[in-house]
């Protein structure tokens, strides 16, 4: 294509079909874009709420505020709805706006290269195909991390990780011990207490825990929501200006007061619902509250005293064939594992083998860390978007919004092409600089680094998140500053 010359037929890929693969494939329809594929390596859309179906999954996003804007769901069962019910969602809305049938299931990406304007793309199946853009969609919560533990493997029950349930596995009446004490963890712990004739859940740090009720919608508020719609969008807003004014700002250092009255709410709830003075100090963390993914539970503090749960802090010494021995010599045993160590969320589009500019590989941009202009576009790789990518706003916002802003920011960029403005646009070099290290100054007026070690924190021990309030992250991708991006033609 020469400069000047328009070009509205150019090609997508869309690697991945969770919530951000499906919001694009609608938001390049809308865009007037039909020309798309989405490589989905599973058989079914749905992304982490595929993966995920653990006992008591749901999501800490209250249901009206974690959908699409333009796709309010009146059936909702819950304020904060459970993961079959969100992935439901997903699915219908793929299958509503013709999504579904632009799916190539079973299709896994295996390698992109860029080459004059277009990326040449193939899969494990062993197709190749090419196309000029390129979005990534593959998610943060995506590649389960496993503990280095010695004897992992050597344990003769059922095991196995929270985001690869086995549900062939019968739980009533067994003995079931939980490694780990994050979000996936608490949920786990809070459903299977009473089901287990013994359940322990192995502790290396302590959580904050919100308390958050979590009532279910009568039918006759559903009614309401579906004849009047605009009531959803009042209860979406609602909760959008509380999460932002409120938990976001705290988080980021923008409103100290918002930040006390949360520690003050998880210490209450602490407090007032833990009984056992031996037990309650065991579950008092150490750090700032929401230094670490601030977990929302309704009932973990009185599954966790369940006469059937055990908490051990005790450190992991080894697991054997018949459980698992903590350093003071104790051997305690199982019929099932669990491994709920959470993800390896510095991934992103890999293990894909993206090549970008003059041979320069994803891996080797990244041999320190990943990093992306403000979390979207990495230089030195023309026409590819990274929705929810590194440094980005994972950790303080509904990353459906963030989704949808950067896909509005991207395709403002996809004009130039289709409009012959460019072949290509990627990210320069000092501009994706420059805002690296005006991020990691911010960092440091933000809660994560107040002296807890989590998942934000990249092998600096500086926080791999967004360091501002939403509103800044709106105003910065309303519109993409042309000065910052590379133009080929």
């Amino acid at each position: 294509m020469n400069n000047g010359e328009k070009n509205s037929e150019l090609r997508f890929a869309i690697i991945g079909g969770g919530m951000a693969g499906i919001l694009s494939a609608i938001k390049l329809q809308k865009a007037g874009y039909k020309n798309y594929t989405i490589y989905e390596k599973a058989d079914s859309l749905g992304g982490t709420w595929r993966e995920n179906t653990y006992p008591g999954i749901a999501c800490d996003v209250p249901s009206h505020f974690y959908c699409y804007n333009f796709e309010p769901n009146p059936e909702w069962s819950h304020a904060c709805s459970p993961g079959q019910e969100i992935l439901e969602y997903f699915q219908m809305v793929a299958k509503k706006y013709g999504v579904t049938e632009n799916v190539r299931f079973g299709t896994e990406v295996s390698r992109l290269e860029y080459d004059n304007g277009s990326w040449q793309l193939e899969t494990k199946n062993g197709d190749r195909e090419i196309v000029d853009i390129v979005i990534s969609a593959s998610g943060v919560l995506h590649h389960p991390f496993y503990p280095d533990i010695p004897g992992i493997d050597s344990f003769k029950g059922d095991t196995f990780h929270t985001a690869r349930w086995d549900h062939n596995v019968a739980l009533a009446g067994k003995r079931i011990g939980i490694i780990g004490t994050g979000s996936s963890a608490i949920q786990i712990v809070g459903d299977l207490a009473d089901k287990a004739s013994k359940l322990v859940q192995f502790q290396r740090t302590a959580q904050w825990i919100m308390p958050r009720d979590n009532p279910a919608y009568t039918d006759e508020e559903k009614r309401t929501f579906r004849e009047n719609p605009e009531t959803m969008d009042a209860i979406r807003t609602e909760q959008a200006e509380m999460s932002e004014g409120g938990f976001s700002a705290a988080v980021v250092g923008e409103n100290p007061g918002a930040l006390a009255a949360i520690e003050a709410l998880t210490l209450a709830n602490l407090e007032d619902n833990v009984k056992d003075p031996v037990l309650r100090e065991k579950l008092r963390p150490d750090y700032t509250a929401a230094c670490k993914r601030l977990i929302m539970s309704a009932n973990y503090y009185d599954a966790i005293q369940h006469p059937n749960a055990e908490l051990v802090t005790e450190s992991i010494q080894c697991i054997e064939p018949t459980g698992v021995r903590t350093t003071d010599g104790h051997l305690h045993e199982f019929d099932v594992l669990v491994i709920a160590t959470g993800f390896k969320v510095d991934q992103f589009m890999r293990p894909i083998n993206v090549v970008g500019v003059n041979g320069v590989t994803l891996e080797d941009a990244w041999i320190d860390r990943p990093s992306a202009y403000l979390s979207v576009s990495v230089p030195g790789f023309p026409n590819l978007a990274l929705l929810n990518g590194p440094n980005g706003p994972v950790g303080n916002f509904s990353l459906i919004d963030v989704a949808d802003i950067q896909l509005d920011y991207f395709l403002q960029l996809v004009d130039l092409i289709r409009d012959g403005r460019c072949i290509g646009f990627t990210a320069k070099k000092d501009a994706a600089e420059n805002f690296e290290s005006e991020r990691v100054e911010a960092t440091k007026k933000t809660v994560w680094v107040s002296g807890c070690n989590s998942w934000y924190l990249d092998d600096r021990g500086v926080p791999a998140v967004w360091p501002w309030s939403m509103g800044r992250f709106r105003a910065i991708m309303e519109k993409p500053d042309l000065d910052d991006f590379d133009l080929a033609s």
